[in-house]
């Protein structure tokens, strides 16, 4: 931590949100900025009004499962939320009505990943099967299956051109980069731990990895490591103007805020009472979302945070079809 940061004051959430009988696995919030939609380890799946710090309606269940929903992922549109369970299932949610519009089976094991394409079309799911596959949206049909050499698949996310997607994992510890039309491999980045988390910048142009050990920053032309951010690791958000990111410690219960222009910590770490499990940038940044295994949801007001120490031009965004149009993926 620079001498700068250790004399700032401790940040604090800005909300939280309690009510969770369970643990909190993953975080996706809607277009409206105003609503996200969190999954858990109790098979269900809650809408909280960010504002009013209360849960819209009932719990969202599929009928007669009870797994841990390990992951869930937005569609660009915002009207469908995609996730992944211990049951093996990739499931469709409608998010009007938060019922289950369609049940995609294949995977044998755990999927404990999913992402959708940018144009909407397809789904790619990664499983502890080892396998990723590739879901035709309309029709529900597996168009590629991916056995990629990883014995559990953690993390998996789409090229911002539908290119190509990246998949992470475990023994075998490496990021792939896999052609998403015909499924060839295409390059293989070596990591000395296990990949958990992938998030590709809007303008394609590099690919970041959070794993067991340090943040890696990878060119996507060349493929080779042109950064890392040191001691911060595991889970990563990517804010959408590709600025800053968000990252997770499975060893302190903190969350860290990274400049991308300088790769380095913009403040002191967010700290939590237990460790963090998700977190998510909303879409224009200003606010990020974090849960833990307290099973307490927690809002930080990153606007807030940058404007204090004065770097709230970070949240400039130059193309704002960023916001509504691009996945980066877990």
């Amino acid at each position: 931590m620079t001498s700068s940061t250790s004399k700032m004051p401790a940040i604090t959430p800005r909300r939280t949100m309690q009510g969770h009988t369970s643990q909190v696995l993953d975080i996706a919030h809607l277009h409206d900025g105003r609503r996200i939609i969190v999954c858990s380890s109790d098979g269900s799946l809650l809408l909280w009004d960010l504002e009013n710090d209360v849960q819209v309606g009932v719990a969202w269940r599929d009928e007669g499962h009870k797994a841990d929903v390990k992951k869930i992922a937005l569609s660009p549109s915002g009207k469908t939320v995609a996730s992944g369970s211990d049951s093996g299932t990739v499931r469709l949610w409608d998010v009007k009505t938060g019922r289950v519009i369609a049940r995609w089976m294949g995977h044998t094991e755990n999927v404990g990943s999913v992402c959708w394409s940018g144009d909407g079309e397809r789904v790619v799911s990664g499983s502890w099967d080892g396998t990723a596959r590739v879901w035709d949206v309309k029709t529900g049909r597996t168009v590629l299956e991916i056995k990629n050499g990883h014995q559990y698949v953690w993390a998996v996310t789409y090229s911002p051109d539908n290119t190509k997607f990246a998949t992470g994992g475990e023994n075998e510890n490496a990021v792939k980069i896999w052609n998403a039309k015909t499924g060839e491999l295409l390059s293989t980045l070596h990591q000395d731990q296990s990949v958990r988390s992938l998030a590709w910048t809007s303008d394609g142009k590099k690919l970041l990895s959070g794993s067991l050990g340090p943040i890696e920053i990878f060119d996507t032309v060349t493929w080779e490591q042109i950064a890392v951010l040191k001691g911060h690791i595991f889970n990563l958000t990517l804010a959408r103007n590709d600025h800053f990111l968000a990252s997770t410690s499975i060893w302190d219960e903190t969350v860290c805020l990274w400049n991308l222009n300088t790769n380095l910590p913009v403040c002191l770490p967010f700290q939590h009472d237990k460790d963090v499990s998700c977190l998510a940038f909303s879409a224009d940044g200003k606010s990020l979302v974090t849960a833990c295994e307290d099973n307490v949801v927690y809002l930080w007001d990153i606007y807030a945070i940058l404007k204090e120490i004065g770097l709230e031009e970070l949240l400039s965004i130059s193309d704002v079809s960023l916001i509504c149009g691009l996945n980066h993926g877990h």
